[in-house]
């Protein structure tokens, strides 16, 4: 596994840097001539090429001017957009609140077939019933100090959460151990919450499987994230939202997915770990 998601958006902004050393390289400039005749600081072009400064459409725009490549200035600013979105900070996503960044998901939802949903630290969002989703972003709304719109955002994420039960989508649902017992809540809402997950495993596009926190592991616990149709992963860090399309590291999802799969129970034992966590409740 990478040392952090968010390694994966500084390679491709370093990838994005080399791109550009290509094409100066091939304009037979050196850096001070570009830096000179873009009118930038001469540190700038070796902050660009290493990918430690994010260059703007306008600096795109200018280097392929100088360097006689405009063509392929709109390729390299899609790029550098895509770039910009894999790795956003949650108190810019959360500006606004909680509703709307539960809405901007809802086309991703109903465009994906297959779903996996890998959950370390909370119950997985589609099976989330609403005292439990309202006791969740009222934590993140208090810890990030975010607007308070927990009961539309509350709604927005059940609404987008239909698709469990409409159109053709399957669910490949995992789950730690640890998470059954983790309070969001108090006993009732934890109960709800438990007895949705009974009542999810039901569902002919559920496939929920709980990873014992007695089995050997074959994969280490990892952060929560969800693969949609093994094209695009989604990570939620403490800090921010990570979004990966690049196929290799999909691909490091896909088989770490595989390997946690490998070690949960299904069915009847998953039952029984979620009967054993309601009987703690009391």
């Amino acid at each position: 596994m990478p040392k952090s998601p968010s390694s994966a958006a500084q390679q491709a902004r370093e990838a994005l840097g080399q791109r550009l050393r290509t094409i100066r390289k091939d304009a037979r400039i050196t850096a001070r001539a570009l830096a000179q005749e873009a009118g930038w600081h001469e540190t700038k072009c070796s902050q660009l090429q290493s990918g430690n400064r994010p260059p703007s459409e306008e600096d795109i725009r200018t280097w392929t001017r100088i360097c006689g490549a405009e063509t392929e200035a709109d390729d390299l600013i899609a790029a550098a957009r895509n770039i910009e979105g894999m790795y956003v900070e949650w108190r810019r996503l959360q500006s606004a609140g909680l509703t709307r960044l539960q809405q901007r998901k809802a086309p991703l939802f109903e465009q994906t077939r297959s779903f996996k949903i890998y959950c370390s630290n909370f119950m997985p969002g589609v099976l989330q019933e609403p005292g439990y989703i309202a006791a969740l972003f009222t934590l993140i709304t208090d810890f990030h100090g975010t607007k308070n719109d927990v009961d539309a955002a509350v709604a927005a994420r059940l609404d987008r959460s239909k698709v469990i039960r409409e159109g053709n989508h399957t669910f490949a649902i995992l789950l730690e151990e640890a998470v059954l017992r983790y309070r969001l809540g108090d006993d009732e809402v934890m109960l709800a919450q438990l007895v949705q997950l009974l009542s999810g495993m039901s569902l002919p596009s559920v496939s929920l499987g709980i990873i014992p926190e007695s089995a050997p592991r074959a994969m280490w616990p990892v952060e929560t994230f969800n693969l949609y149709d093994d094209k695009l992963v989604s990570i939620e860090l403490l800090g921010a939202q990570v979004t990966i399309t690049a196929p290799s590291e999909v691909d490091v999802y896909v088989r770490a997915f595989s390997a946690l799969s490998g070690m949960a129970v299904k069915g009847k034992a998953a039952r029984s770990l979620i009967t054993a966590a309601i009987e703690r409740l009391g």
